[in-house]
């Protein structure tokens, strides 16, 4: 079974800048990432390790309009945007997209394309993946997309370091624990995604379920709003500890 990791979380927003500001505001890093010059978004980013949040925003929107793709991560910002800055899909990374989409196409998924994507950073770097979306979405949670970069973690990861793009936060050690699902059934999607996608389950009391993710973990609550609702990182920095912060409909919890 090929690698499956949560690679990063996009957030919707109207303003990267503002967004950019709340993260700096309590120590952490936050930096333009770039555009996307075939579908008319444009992102901010804060790394943790290799697990990052992108704040996604429309910078074309006519551009984003005329999309034929079946990109449903693009198209959903104009859904959303102006109107609800929402955390959206969670992305996965793989280090084999094409073993992933044979093995959701047992579970009969409309699933995209395995699509190109690039970007050009904030220093003139143009920036590709391979990526894959799943349409439509398990009793209202939309399901996560999934993404392949070039080469191996370590070398990414190495790669990103010495760019500056992964670099220790301001206000010390956080990292991300857990993105927190607000969904009318817990268990029924809890057992969806773990059987689409592998994740093991976590102890947890009802009407909480947890699937592990490596050392991190998605957890259902029950909730009429059937997404993304919150972001919990873990840290030993007093001054964050306890907090939690708003951006939009997201939530950023420190614990």
């Amino acid at each position: 079974m090929a690698s499956i990791k949560w690679d990063h979380t996009v957030h919707y927003v109207n303003d990267l800048e503002k967004a950019m500001a709340k993260f700096r505001e309590v120590g952490l890093n936050a930096f333009m990432g770039g555009s996307h010059k075939l579908w008319g978004t444009y992102n901010a980013l804060s790394y943790f390790d290799l697990c990052y949040i992108e704040f996604l925003a429309v910078e074309d929107r006519s551009l984003v309009e005329s999309v034929k793709e079946p990109n449903d991560v693009v198209k959903d910002s104009i859904k959303l945007l102006p109107h609800r800055e929402e955390m959206s899909r969670a992305a996965l990374r793989t280090d084999d997209i094409e073993a992933v989409r044979e093995q959701l196409s047992a579970f009969q998924l409309q699933m995209s394309p395995i699509m190109v994507g690039k970007r050009v950073d904030a220093q003139g770097n143009l920036i590709e993946w391979k990526m894959m979306t799943i349409a439509g979405d398990f009793q209202g949670l939309p399901y996560p997309f999934v993404i392949q970069w070039t080469g191996s973690e370590q070398e990414r990861r190495e790669r990103l370091k010495e760019s500056g793009i992964i670099q220790a936060h301001p206000a010390g050690d956080v990292q991300i624990a857990e993105a927190v699902f607000d969904v009318e059934d817990p268990v029924a999607v809890a057992k969806h995604w773990h059987e689409l996608f592998g994740f093991e389950y976590e102890k947890s009391d009802l009407p909480e379920v947890r699937l592990a993710v490596e050392k991190q973990a998605f957890v259902f609550k029950k909730g009429p709003l059937n997404r993304m609702q919150q972001l919990v990182f873990h840290t030993d920095v007093l001054e964050l500890k306890g907090k939690t912060m708003t951006i939009g409909e997201g939530q950023y919890k420190f614990d």
